[in-house]
């Protein structure tokens, strides 16, 4: 393949430039639309597939496709803070607005069960948008010193190496090979209808149930032996293994999490036991970098003024151009600022109680759990330790592998 061409996805060889080629979805449509009649059923889905299938860029081994999520964030965001920044209402507008679309956009997503991509890349590119208006528009005006643009670089540096370490393996449990048949030992015979992967109509009958509590999911399959007795695990239909305790299986990234806690769109990925730590260290360096980075904007827009008065009262922020778009960004990052905030403190609260995200709705479901501080959090009491022991048991996170039995490594 040259850098322009690409295998579609039916298969078949095509090249960039015959984008408009060969799309009957489309003129079928455009017909319709012309002659005000009325789209057939799954029509529009075809098209946005052929789309999203066509949007590439030319590369050294073929052209990479484009994910179409990617691209409202980077087109979207530089155009409704330029136009914020032109007048005061224009910009009470757009920020209201802003938090309500993106909101929406994630029930959407959460509905329909899709992974999407959008949240990530508008939080990376809110970042380096932000960092570039500082850079071009408040740094040049020399009230911020090279000391405070190292600090936050280095603030902003070290959130994304945390971000980085974040986005891997959250503790995915091995998903177990398909095995021959096995007998029966001691489980009840029913079929457990599952799915893996996108696949529909899986039957498990008691045989597969016993075959993975024999211990051939790869030491997750079988209760182990030196753990303590009360110990809960329970079968995953889906995964089609046995979950260890506090461990739960997400219906987004469809794989089993050790100590699920939820599934952050934000990193496009599940916060559980081997990530959860770098996702509390990257939200503590953005919470910093951002609120630093904002008290430096404020002081140089709005001279003579404390950060907070500046932030709802600065009669001179909108006489020039400049300081419009500064003082604009300043409020999207407070906003944001606000909304990590938020997140940060739950994420806290439930550390200090020992509880997921998870665990929480579950016990709301449930109702046994009691709720604590005007519900910001909920306490299950089954793995609540005290404050020190629960910060320990935090902290010890992904320290060591997970235990296997000695039958199971037998």
């Amino acid at each position: 393949l040259c850098c322009c061409e690409y295998v579609d996805r039916r298969g078949e060889r095509n090249h960039l430039a015959a984008c408009c080629c060969d799309c009957e979805d489309l003129d079928e449509g455009c017909e319709r639309w012309l002659t005000c009649k009325s789209l057939p059923p799954g029509a529009l889905e075809r098209i946005a597939d052929t789309i999203a299938d066509r949007l590439r860029i030319p590369w050294f081994a073929g052209a990479v496709k484009i994910n179409v999520s990617l691209v409202p964030p980077l087109v979207l965001l530089p155009v409704f803070l330029h136009v914020a920044a032109l007048h005061f209402l224009l910009g009470l507008v757009i920020l209201t607005s802003l938090p309500v679309v993106v909101l929406w956009y994630y029930y959407l997503t959460h509905r329909r069960k899709e992974r999407t991509l959008f949240f990530l890349s508008l939080g990376l590119f809110s970042l380096g948008y932000m960092y570039y208006v500082f850079l071009q528009e408040v740094v040049p005006r020399g009230h911020v010193g090279y000391s405070q643009v190292v600090a936050l670089t280095c603030g902003l540096i070290l959130m994304l190496a945390a971000l980085s370490r974040a986005k891997k393996d959250p503790g995915y449990l091995p998903i177990p090979a398909s095995n021959g048949k096995s007998s029966h030992r001691g489980l009840p015979n029913k079929s457990v209808r599952g799915s893996s992967n996108g696949l529909h109509g899986v039957t498990m009958s008691g045989a597969a149930i016993g075959r993975a509590v024999n211990g051939e999911a790869k030491g997750y399959s079988r209760m182990s032996a030196e753990e303590p007795e009360g110990v809960k695990k329970d079968w995953c239909a889906k995964c089609q293994l046995v979950r260890p305790a506090r461990a739960g299986h997400c219906r987004l990234c469809g794989r089993c999490v050790r100590r699920l806690d939820h599934h952050c769109v934000w990193i496009n990925s599940c916060v559980g036991e081997q990530n959860h730590q770098a996702f509390i260290l990257a939200l503590s360096f953005f919470m910093l970098t951002s609120v630093y980075g904002i008290t430096l904007t404020l002081h140089t827009v709005c001279r003579g003024r404390t950060p907070f008065v500046a932030l709802f009262y600065c009669p001179g922020a909108y006489s020039d151009y400049s300081s419009a778009l500064s003082f604009t960004c300043v409020w999207y990052c407070a906003i944001v600022t606000a909304g990590m905030g938020y997140i940060l403190l739950i994420q806290l609260l439930n550390i200090s109680y020992n509880v997921t995200e998870r665990e929480a709705r579950l016990a709301l479901r449930d109702n046994t759990g009691r709720r604590l501080l005007g519900g910001l959090v909920i306490d299950t009491g089954q793995y609540n330790r005290g404050f020190l022991c629960n910060w320990g048991h935090f902290l010890s996170l992904g320290s060591s592998p997970p235990q296997r039995s000695a039958e199971d490594i037998v």
